[in-house]
């Protein structure tokens, strides 16, 4: 292997400078507001400047990022805003009274109020600054999955917030709870076709399921907690638009409607968490009784219900499949997991699914339909928060709608205790699987099988990393051979399916978890769309780790092809020499070609300190494959 490149220096970091108008800033080690500040974050003099905002309560200690959005019930409102309180001053103001620490985005003109205030409350809310604004609401989305708090991106008028799409679509598919601010031409002149005059509210209309245009200060007071409730409500995204000049109004400019008589919204918030009615819980638990072959699906729906999860299949002797975003749910060294499901999952998934006479599904829709089992041949149920999910992919004939951990709690009395001979016919099937794949990641055939690097990946992890995935093959590789233990999480694009989030999910997961091991394991073709964020890595001095997977080819869409009997065209990609990318971008770069060195150059790559990128150069000719095909 090449000699390492030196990473760049601490002190080469840009550091935030601080104003004689502000406090010293309070950090953690990783440069977010710590939590002392966040208690004294709404006294004036942290506002900004005397006298815009008058306090009237002091925000509880927000919990571990990784526990979920804060419980609020402080008195309210939180915050009385003075008269010189700008809209941009409100916007921010509430966004801390609902616990959010983190703003991803690019600056520019039609934002620079929300920029400023951000900058004068930077001591409470870290912004953090990305090369190109769909890195930004991969980051927000990548928040919301790896904690369960609130995202929040922020882009510019027009084309800033055109390229936040990809990102948002990707949160809105997977149910991540995020906020977008965009900001909008001049009030009096929207819809006259002025420089940047996209009509932003229209753009969202689809992604957003709140979406509003801020008319000024007194109008932000109420539609900012609204959309911050909204998007953690309902788990998608929201959105707020805002004029340029409009961020700028003072309150004392902004004169109220003769119906608005000092209409304000409540920051207070905790997760629902309902249970399903008795009757429909015993209609459950009747199903679930008469079958005699149990097994379960469970999506990142489950996540937050492990515990009743594993008890509720120890009662039933059932095997249990993993849709790719709820891999975590149970480690999958569990005698009851059969690994993933559908085209990134496993034959002991598909054998359970296809034999069982009864099926639960928890929290998942996962697509692929041929891994569920066919309909008429096993009863259903499927719990699910969201009622329009129920029976999306497989006709269930009890629908559970409620929290999942609330739901299996009160479901586990109800059920009786069974056999384990259709598990242990499963699990049977487990070994043999286990066994095909040792012998995969066990080749030493050059060049390297990508197989062998994922299991490599997944030996050397620490026990509670944070694997980030992009899309592409690199996907299926990593969803069949990495072994997810008990406190590791993965964070990874689902229904969107879109390549370039493995980087800015990792930025996200490591700022959300500073003293958690984080790796993002990419394919070339993804990283080079938005490898201009190692330089942000770097700039925040993240100790972020990227493996990439070089095969100068979109690997999976040549196999895509090869299934239609179509050859392979327009799939290779010109050479990028990503160690040496990262080096300029001030990160650690180096590469493997050979597969006698690979695990050295893994665990080196894991020990370092700092930003650091590994090229691993794998075969572009080995298959995707569904699980029935995998060969040796």
């Amino acid at each position: 292997m090449p000699s390492i490149l030196k990473p760049a220096s601490p002190h080469d970091s840009l550091t935030t400078p601080v104003d004689h108008d502000m406090p010293p800033a309070a950090h953690n080690r990783d440069g977010a507001p710590s939590s002392e500040r966040r208690r004294m974050m709404l006294k004036a003099a942290a506002a900004g400047g005397a006298g815009l905002f008058a306090v009237r309560t002091i925000a509880a200690q927000a919990p571990a990022a990784s526990s979920g959005q804060p419980v609020s019930a402080a008195p309210q409102p939180p915050f009385s805003p003075g008269d010189n309180a700008s809209t941009a001053e409100v916007v921010v103001q509430t966004l801390l009274a609902w616990n959010v620490d983190h703003v991803f985005g690019m600056v520019g003109d039609g934002i620079n109020p929300l920029i400023e205030a951000l900058r004068r409350h930077r001591d409470t809310i870290r912004f953090i600054g990305v090369r190109h604004e769909e890195a930004a609401a991969f980051m927000a989305s990548g928040w919301a999955k790896a904690t369960g708090r609130l995202g929040v991106c922020l882009a510019t008028t027009g084309p800033g917030a055109v390229h936040l799409m990809n990102g948002l679509y990707d949160a809105h598919f997977d149910g991540a709870p995020v906020l977008a601010i965009t900001g909008l031409t001049f009030h009096d002149l929207v819809g006259t076709r002025f420089q940047q005059g996209v009509d932003t509210p229209a753009l969202m209309q689809d992604v957003a399921l709140y979406n509003t245009t801020v008319t000024g200060p007194r109008h932000a007071l109420v539609v900012t907690d609204i959309a911050c409730r909204s998007a953690l409500g309902a788990r998608g995204v929201a959105h707020l638009a805002i004029s340029k000049d409009i961020q700028a109004m003072r309150l004392a400019d902004d004169k109220a409607s003769m119906e608005n008589h000092g209409l304000r919204t409540s920051t207070a918030w905790r997760q629902p968490a309902s249970a399903p009615a008795d009757a429909q819980l015993r209609a459950a638990a009747d199903a679930i009784n008469a079958g005699s072959r149990v097994a379960i699906l469970a999506g990142q729906g489950a996540l937050g219900a492990s515990e009743e999860l594993e008890q509720i299949a120890t009662r039933l002797n059932a095997p249990v499949a993993k849709a790719l975003l709820g891999r975590s749910v149970i480690p999958d060294d569990s005698p009851f997991s059969t690994g993933g499901i559908g085209h990134l999952g496993t034959v002991p998934s598909e054998e359970a699914m296809h034999r069982c006479d009864t099926v639960l599904i928890l929290g998942s829709t996962m697509p692929w339909v041929d891994s569920y089992p066919k309909p008429g041949t096993a009863r259903g149920v499927q719990v699910d928060i969201k009622a329009e999910r129920i029976g999306l992919r497989y006709p269930v004939e009890v629908c559970l709608v409620g929290d999942t951990k609330e739901t299996l709690r009160a479901l586990l009395p109800l059920l009786h205790q069974k056999d384990d001979t259709f598990l242990r016919e499963i699990q049977a099937q487990v070994t043999q699987w286990n066994a095909l794949l040792d012998q995969v990641a066990s080749s030493e055939r050059t060049p390297i099988r990508p197989q062998r690097v994922i299991r490599a990946i997944s030996d050397t992890l620490a026990a509670d990393a944070i694997v980030c995935l992009d899309c592409g093959a690199n996907t299926h590789f990593a969803a069949r051979f990495l072994t997810l233990r008990r406190e590791q999480q993965l964070v990874a694009t689902g229904m969107l399916a879109t390549m370039a989030p493995g980087l800015p999910f990792a930025i996200a997961a490591q700022l959300a978890n500073p003293g958690r091991q984080v790796v993002a394991i990419v394919g070339d073709g993804g990283l080079a769309m938005l490898m201009a964020e190692l330089s942000t890595a770097v700039m925040n001095r993240l100790p972020i780790k990227i493996i990439v997977m070089r095969n100068d080819m979109l690997a999976e869409v040549v196999f895509e092809q090869k299934e239609l009997g179509n050859p392979p065209y327009g799939c290779e990609l010109g050479g990028i020499d990503f160690a040496q990318v990262a080096a300029a971008c001030g990160a650690v770069g180096t590469s493997c070609h050979n597969p006698q060195q690979l695990q050295v150059a893994i665990a080196s790559t894991l020990a370092s300190p700092g930003t650091v990128l590994l090229e691993v150069h794998v075969d572009p000719a080995e298959p995707i494959t569904t699980p029935d095909k995998l060969k040796a």
